[in-house]
């Protein structure tokens, strides 16, 4: 027991260093705020679109809008055809880099750390094929830390594969709203495409604001930031509005490479506060109260009155 305190008192320790050694000197203008758009989940099955139109939707969408690298965490159970083998390749042939997000998608704290593991290894297996591989693997439902035994076990089986965590930094549950329009259209009504897309961006932006004001407030510098979305219809109709709305508020579209390069890609933080990011569990870490991570883009009921009334989503748009 005391080893265990010991190890998790330095492993705090060397976090609050790198994050010390990070700092920009004191009066250095603290400007830049840099985003990497990484999608979850692919290849998703057809829904109000179809699979394969989705993709190539996604795929021309990022062109148009200049992004030059998404990253596509795939979870591996979803390739079951040789169509859905194919739009990982086809992402991966337009540039863009293919990481680990476990074959099953189990939640953590639902199976044994050796299972898990096992898990990865399968999608690991398969995932060999493509090019442009990233040996990241992001957890599924950002489910890291149902307890502190299971986490350290998990952490230190990526450890030893080679496998970085493919961190967030910016949560957001666009598959919530994703959800909404799904059931809208499912149930026959009529879905202004102006107005959800006009939510969709927003809700992002203030997002990614969120979090950039954390890192500059709790670790005290900006960070290259992640974005958490996932491989649905409404990532592809509105990835060109989300990339403008963006760049109008003064965001640079970075790589994924990029972004893994920045300090808090080596930290671990020593925290079960873990399930909104790295940003988040950091900041709670520097003092930020875990109750304080709240917004837009993580409140169902806020993304429920959004989507129903604020921006009057359902039904035709008005002239």
């Amino acid at each position: 027991m005391e080893t265990i305190k010991i190890r998790r008192f330095v492993s705090r320790a060397m976090a609050l260093a790198v994050l010390a050694f990070s700092v920009p000197a004191m009066g250095q203008q603290m400007t830049g705020k840099r985003i990497a758009l990484t999608y979850d989940d692919a290849p998703m099955g057809d829904r109000q679109m179809g699979g394969e139109d989705r993709a190539a939707l996604l795929v021309d969408g990022l062109a148009q809008a200049g992004v030059e690298q998404a990253a596509f965490f795939v979870t591996t159970d979803g390739i079951d055809s040789p169509t859905r083998l194919a739009r990982i390749q086809n992402y991966a042939a337009a540039g863009h880099v293919i990481a680990n997000h476990s074959h099953s998608h189990p939640w953590l704290r639902e199976v044994t750390a050796q299972d898990y593991l096992a898990d990865i290894d399968m999608a690991e297996a398969m995932l060999a094929v493509f090019e442009n591989r990233r040996a990241w693997f992001r957890y599924p439902f950002l489910n890291e830390a149902p307890d502190l035994e299971k986490r350290d076990g998990v952490r230190e089986g990526l450890a030893q594969r080679g496998l970085a965590n493919g961190y967030v930094t910016v949560d957001t549950y666009d598959w919530y709203l994703d959800g909404l329009y799904q059931t809208a259209l499912g149930d026959g009504e009529a879905v202004c495409e102006a107005n959800l897309g006009r939510l969709y961006t927003d809700m992002i932006v203030d997002a990614a604001n969120f979090y950039d004001e954390a890192a500059r407030d709790y670790l005290g510098r900006p960070v290259a930031h992640t974005l958490l979305l996932h491989e649905n219809d409404i990532a592809a109709m509105f990835i060109t509005d989300l990339v403008a709305a963006l760049e109008a508020d003064g965001w640079q579209i970075i790589t994924a490479d990029e972004a893994y390069e920045d300090p808090i890609a080596a930290i671990q933080p020593d925290t079960q506060f873990l399930g909104m990011g790295r940003v988040a569990a950091l900041a709670s870490l520097a003092g930020k109260p875990g109750p304080e991570f709240t917004f837009l883009a993580v409140e169902e009921a806020a993304i429920d009155e959004a989507f129903f009334e604020t921006y009057d989503v359902v039904g035709a748009c008005s002239e």
